[in-house]
């Protein structure tokens, strides 16, 4: 089994920066793919980047050029940092990791984390 944790959400004033983290622990052979989504009241979940294990990545159009996502592979973790903050951007934040397992031997897994609140206030 593996876990996701993410921290650093919270409340902060449009403009403003947060940076969530999220490690990824367990049953861990390789992690290919780790993203950010996020989910908004009466909203569907929606991604917002993607990184892929080479340094690749994908943004929703919405935050391109404010939000930046990165990885320490040493350390089995993920970055979002969020600049330029705005109201619509308040959500809760999920990460998830894909790659393979140690056992069963080199099972696919696909996991979430619990997410983290992040309010903009206007």
């Amino acid at each position: 089994q593996v876990q996701l944790a993410e921290s650093g959400g919270g409340w902060v004033q449009a403009g403003g920066s947060l940076r969530l983290s999220c490690l990824a622990s367990g049953n861990i052979f390789r992690i290919n793919d780790m993203g950010w989504h996020r989910q908004a009241p009466g909203k569907q979940r929606e991604l917002v980047a993607l990184i892929s294990s080479s340094g690749s990545t994908n943004y929703a159009d919405s935050v391109k050029g404010r939000f930046t996502i990165s990885r320490d592979n040493a350390k089995n973790t993920v970055y979002l940092q969020m600049n330029s903050l705005k109201p619509e951007d308040t959500a809760v934040y999920y990460c998830n990791a894909e790659g393979k397992s140690v056992v069963p031997y080199r099972a696919d897994f696909r996991s979430w984390g619990q997410g983290t609140q992040v309010t903009v206030s206007s």
